[in-house]
């Protein structure tokens, strides 16, 4: 007979995927098991996890899906929403990314799996590339010196504010940044919400303005303005004058502008601007519903040492050769911590390579091309409107956009006109609108764009009249860009394959071997997670795209906040903050609006232990905290001393403390919930740094261990891939008594459009029959088309059957169902707050028997009441009062516009007592039936007067209307701040600005340009949680805690392991101490890096959190084999160490000193050394059959920092 197990596992699907994940195999677990001394990962779990923390239960996040289930269930998902062409503009456009770049970048884990550039010799390419989107942006822009690319362009904005104000000589004067009124709104509302932390005054105004009465007296207190070219609207604006202006009175100009623009009209550096800011989107990047994009900053070159993010610059190697490496590190916050003026680190690199490839393949001529071809096109839709004679174009110079007047205020009904035939225009006025052309659009676009605004159907010359159309000559730009040859060598596929494939040839990336890098997490990025990004449903929606058209993105990212708030045990989650960074500083921001909302703006003291990463107290003095440090013991352990003497001594002024957990040395320490209850009776908050979560997820949560806020690197623990260098998602979630302080909508107080009432579904029947199951949830499919027609006289009469006046109850229990407007998904952060008023009547005018808030559907049981007359308050009445209400409380909450519900309601008389029981039951049991929840308990949206199964003659005083108004009632939840809040009541609570309809509450805003910050990269996460499931999340912990234990039992008997718990374990990483092979040896810790190179590998996290020391994270997803790889190359160069102590080998010429040794230099006629060539490239059997050549020699930084290179200075330096 076979085994019972055998055939099981036989019958299993084949593309199970938690095996696929974990790196060892069974049979390794068991064997490293016995290397570390236990039995089963249980009993490791015990001597590692302090038990005091411990998750004694599965995480509540369902069953895992096979690969096909779940992207059968995610392209679901993604049918839901509707991809139109998008003409919104603000900054976002669609593109033609080139397949070349697609298939061999965005799809290439070559490419996708790198880390950041911190080991310049197996980083060339990416350095080059990065090098040339440096001089893109210099070239474009016409200032000096670029970045290499930021995580917006209102971040990028912000940031240049930062900068400006950290130039300005007297900061104590200046305290003042104009910002004009046509800049981009979600731009503004950034820049905002960075200054006021800071107590920088944001004046928002018209340009003209500010040069005359008040505005020029204020400029004495200014420091820098922000300028937007072309504007938001569209328009081509004569800027030079201004800006000699304001820099008469000592104030910079900061200039947002567009690259494809620049190449046509005249650039922000030849009229005076000395930073100019924008994002890289349009190059070939979709626009993704918001992100990510590369944006982009370019200054003067006296101000590049101010400059945020990272700066790509030429030095030399060993050999004299040019050499490309990360420039004047310095400056950054790694090093500088507190006293940065950014907290970014690593931006969009991956984002910023496709778009300099973009440039590479299309080079100036054809860059030009394109944009004559779109401005070109828009000054024909110009034209054709105004010769239509009906609507009138606003303004005359404009380079894509224009901007409508149609006369009336009528513009929603042309927009809606434009939306029916498959076209989004933005929104300005009631009077106007504007449309945004791309290099997408054709001239058979612009017919129907005619068309559908209601003009004549006529045949226009539209490509002619393209060709005719030129730019201004007052705003024409006159000189070169580009001219480098890399931009002029590669426009055919073979060629730009082969240069794309060079350049990948010189990184070293997870393709390879494994990046061990602390704290860093550099798992497997798996291909199925990585597919549904290119997804069109995904990636050409527009981040201000109508709601009715994102329904897929509003249920992924419901089911995603969802899991992350089981996963930290933190109910409130924002998905907005693009990166971890900016995670850091929105928890922070949530952090110090609730105490200003308890009005203790004092509290602004935040603690940060010495061995905190370097962002940490880059991003508290960003938000506006004092930064006090805590020490640390001689076990790596926050100092509990000293962390109670530092919260005592400042007492009333402590704000929060920043602590990351597992620690940065490698440990869970036991005292981490002393810690938190230090903190929290000294009235400050707890901030938990996620950057560790990897060894957390199933085993511990932090709002169990007792954090009040915590930020997760999606790219990280969650598998959303590094990219190079970005780009990554930190999204924050929040304790209950926060959630309303979590980053707002970046348009909010922007003007929407009013929204048209939704024609109602013919029946509620046909409506249910055609939905589909997404998540144990129905929705109805996307092939439902919106009705238009007028409606049949037998629909008619369906709608008047549903009219609620006309029944007539006769005080009788009534059953209502109500729908959200077009089916859309009510967030869970307002479902409470609909529950709430359905039952803000009961005990006046209604009696509640039972009440369900459904994801997109609402179930109420009640008895209407009589009023001081003795007359039944109206059904029509009631449910008007009902919806009106929620609908205005949900769209507050929102930040939207809008219907919420279905103007029809579905109703039934209940005529029994029995059936008014029987429908109460019904409808507290459909969040089971529906997949929901396993128990009706479980769902929080629901309310019942009695409790499950209890007889129906136990209410029947209740149905005969026996009840009278002021009688005592049953209470509903309670959502009075500081409520006790189901774990799953608000996960995603993003947006919400009070406690009570007008309370006085701190307004925290938007952190990111979109709401949902990089949302295209989410899916990714959704895959990997979807795929793992709760038990294959926790075996990942788990096998990522055994990896780093057994190769800390493998490598201590050789270097000495710095921090264990109290049993003797490291967590996910641990640290292995460098620092005696200096004296003993004159080898130092960055040697040992460079000769793993020679190894095949990436080196770890050097002299971070001890200097001198290597931090060591392998990740669950490496398998033992190649854990044992690492294990013996490190143990092999303690032994060429060892060779240096015993006199074996030169202290100075040895295979260390030299590392790392290219083929160049390995093949040379010449071998001055005194070790063999194959001692320097083969040390081990193994590594010549799996061989990574480094690029270049060892770099020179010093050279580098000295003699500064940012831009492409000629690729012949580079030996071609």
């Amino acid at each position: 007979m076979a085994d019972p197990a055998a055939v099981d596992s036989d019958n299993n699907l084949t593309d199970t995927f938690v095996p696929r994940h974990i790196g060892p195999s069974d049979a390794d677990l068991r064997e490293m098991l016995a290397v570390v001394g236990c039995t089963s990962l249980d009993e490791l779990m015990d001597q590692t996890v302090p038990e005091s923390i411990r998750l004694r239960r599965a995480l509540d996040l369902g069953p895992s899906r096979s690969e096909r289930e779940a992207q059968d269930e995610l392209r679901v998902i993604a049918g839901r929403n509707r991809v139109l062409r998008s003409m919104i503009g603000m900054g976002y456009y669609d593109t033609i990314t080139p397949p070349v770049i697609q298939r061999n970048i965005l799809e290439n884990p070559g490419w996708y799996t790198q880390y950041t550039p911190y080991q310049a010799e197996i980083s060339q390419g990416r350095l080059e590339a990065l090098l040339n989107f440096q001089t893109m942006v210099a070239d474009l822009t016409a200032l000096p010196v670029a970045n290499a690319s930021l995580l917006d362009e209102a971040t990028a904005a912000a940031e240049a504010m930062y900068m400006c104000r950290a130039l300005s000589r007297d900061e104590a004067q200046r305290t003042v940044f104009f910002v004009a009124d046509d800049c981009h709104p979600q731009t503004i509302n950034v820049v905002r919400t960075r200054a006021a932390p800071l107590g920088i005054e944001v004046i928002v105004g018209r340009v003209e303005s500010l040069l005359r009465g008040q505005g020029a007296d204020r400029l004495a207190t200014m420091f820098g303005v922000l300028l937007q070219y072309p504007t938001t609207d569209g328009r081509i604006e004569n800027y030079e004058n201004f800006i000699e202006r304001v820099h008469k009175a000592g104030v910079r100009a900061v200039v947002a502008t567009d690259l494809l623009a620049c190449t046509l009209i005249r650039p922000p550096g030849e009229f005076g601007a000395d930073i100019a800011v924008g994002s890289a989107q349009r190059f070939g990047v979709p626009m993704g519903f918001g992100g990510p994009h590369a944006a982009f900053m370019s200054c003067r070159d006296e101000y590049m040492r101010l400059m945020p993010g990272r700066i790509i610059g030429v030095s030399r190697d060993a050999h004299g050769r040019p050499a490309c490496r990360l420039a004047i590190q310095t400056r950054e916050q790694h090093i500088r911590r507190e006293k940065a003026t950014s907290n970014i680190c690593t931006a969009q690199v991956l984002l910023a390579i496709m778009a300099s490839m973009y440039a590479v393949w299309h080079g100036p001529r054809g860059l030009r091309r394109i944009a004559r071809r779109v401005h070109g096109l828009t000054r024909a839709l110009a034209e054709a409107i105004r010769g239509e004679g009906r609507f009138k174009v606003v303004h005359s110079d404009f380079f894509d956009t224009i901007v409508i007047d149609r006369g009336d205020a009528r513009a929603g009904t042309t927009i809606e006109g434009l939306r029916q035939a498959g076209y989004n225009a933005r929104w300005i006025s009631e009077g106007r609108f504007a449309i945004s052309l791309d290099e997408t659009t054709t001239p058979d676009d612009l017919q129907r764009i005619i068309v559908s605004m209601g003009h004549d159907e006529r045949e226009w010359d539209f490509v002619e009249m393209a060709q005719k159309a030129r730019v201004p000559t007052a705003f024409e730009r006159q000189s070169r860009f580009l001219t480098h040859p890399v931009f002029n060598s590669y426009h055919s596929e073979h060629e730009m394959l082969r240069y794309i494939k060079r350049l990948e040839n010189r990184d070293l990336s997870l393709a390879h071997s494994m990046i061990p890098l602390g704290s860093c997490t550099m798992k497997l990025n798996a291909a199925a997670e990585m597919l549904p990004i290119t997804w069109p449903e995904f990636a050409g929606i527009h981040p201000f795209a109508p709601a009715d058209q994102t329904q897929g993105y509003a249920v992924l990212f419901e089911q995603l906040r969802r899991w992350l708030a089981e996963i930290t045990g933190l109910p409130a989650v924002s998905l907005q903050p693009n990166a971890g960074s900016q995670g850091e500083y929105a928890g922070l921001l949530a952090i110090r609006a609730y105490h200003e909302s308890r009005g203790q703006k004092q509290r602004d003291v935040c603690l940060i232990p010495t061995s905190a990463h370097g962002t940490n107290p880059a991003s508290a003095t960003i938000a506006g905290y004092r930064v006090v440090p805590v020490a640390c013991d001689s076990k790596g352990n926050i100092d509990p001393a000293d962390l109670r003497a530092k919260a005592r001594e400042h007492g009333e002024g402590l704000g929060a403390i920043m602590v990351t957990y597992p620690s940065t040395h490698g440990v869970f320490e036991e005292s981490i919930g002393e810690l938190c209850r230090i903190v929290h009776d000294h009235g400050g908050q707890v901030y938990m740094d996620g950057a560790n979560m990897n060894a957390q997820v199933g085993l511990c949560r932090p709002g169990d261990i007792g954090a009040d806020v915590c930020h997760l690197n999606l790219h990280k623990t969650f598998c959303i891939p590094h990219g190079g260098g970005g780009p990554g998602m930190g999204p924050i979630a929040v304790a209950a008594h926060l959630a309303e302080f979590l980053p707002g909508d970046p348009l909010a107080n922007v003007a929407q459009p009013p929204s048209a009432v939704s024609e109602p579904h013919e029946s509620s029947a046909a409506s249910s029959a055609s939905s589909l199951r997404v998540d144990g949830a129905q929705f109805p499919p996307t092939s439902t088309k919106r009705e238009t027609a007028r409606p049949s006289a037998k629909s008619a009469e369906l709608a008047y059957r549903r009219d609620l006046p006309h029944i007539n109850s006769e005080g009788r229990p009534v059953f209502v169902t109500f729908c959200t407007a077009n089916r859309w998904v009510l967030p869970e952060e307002v479902r409470q707050r609909v529950l709430d008023h359905c039952l803000h009547d009961h005990g006046s005018k209604i009696h509640v028997h039972g009440a369900v808030v459904m994801p997109d559907h609402v179930h109420l049981v009640f008895t209407a009441l009589k009023d001081s007359q003795g007359d039944t308050y109206g059904l029509a009445e009631i449910m008007n009062g009902i919806k009106g209400a929620s609908s205005h409380t949900v769209n507050k909450l929102l930040r939207r516009r809008g219907a919420v519900w279905q103007p029809e309601s579905f109703d039934r008389v209940l005529r029994s007592d029995e059936s008014v029981y029987e429908k109460v039951e019904y409808i507290c049991m459909n969040p089971v039936r529906k997949g929901l929840v396993e128990r009706e308990d479980a769902y929080p949206w629901l309310w019942r007067e009695w409790k499950e199964g209890k007889s129906a003659s136990g209410m029947k005083a209740v149905v005969r209307g026996e009840t009278q108004p002021g009688a005592a009632v049953p209470v509903p939840h309670s959502t009075q701040p500081g409520a006790a809040v189901p774990h799953l009541t608000q996960p995603g609570a993003a947006v919400l600005h009070s406690t009570q309809p007008g309370a006085a509450v701190p307004h925290v805003g938007a952190v990111s340009a979109a709401m949902f910050g990089s949302a295209s990269i989410l899916p990714i996460s959704w895959m990997y949680i979807a795929m793992m499931g709760a038990e294959g999340l926790k075996r990942a912990s788990q096998a990522a805690i055994l990896n780093a234990n057994y190769m800390a039992q493998r490598l201590m008997k050789h270097f000495a392991v710095l921090y264990t718990g109290t049993q003797r374990r490291v967590a996910h990483e641990f640290i292995v101490d460098c620092r005696p092979f200096e004296k003993s040896a004159g080898v130092r810790v960055e040697d040992i890096a460079k000769r793993l190179m020679d190894y095949g590998f990436h080196a770890p996290t050097m002299s971070f959190p001890v200097p001198g020391t290597l931090m060591i994270e392998p990740t669950e997803s490496e398998s033992r084999a190649e854990l044992d790889r690492f294990c013996d190359a490190l143990i092999a160069i303690r032994e060429e160490i060892r060779a240096i102590e015993e006199g074996r080998a030169d202290r100075n010429d040895n295979p260390l000193k030299h590392a790392p040794h290219t083929a160049e230099a390995v093949s040379s006629d010449e071998w001055p050394h005194r070790y063999s060539r194959a001692a320097a490239a083969f040390p081990l059997p193994w590594v010549r059959e799996r061989k990574f050549w480094p690029a270049v020699g060892r770099i020179d930084n010093v050279y580098g920092d000295r003699h500064l290179v940012c831009t492409c200075e000629g690729m012949e330096a580079y030996g071609r």
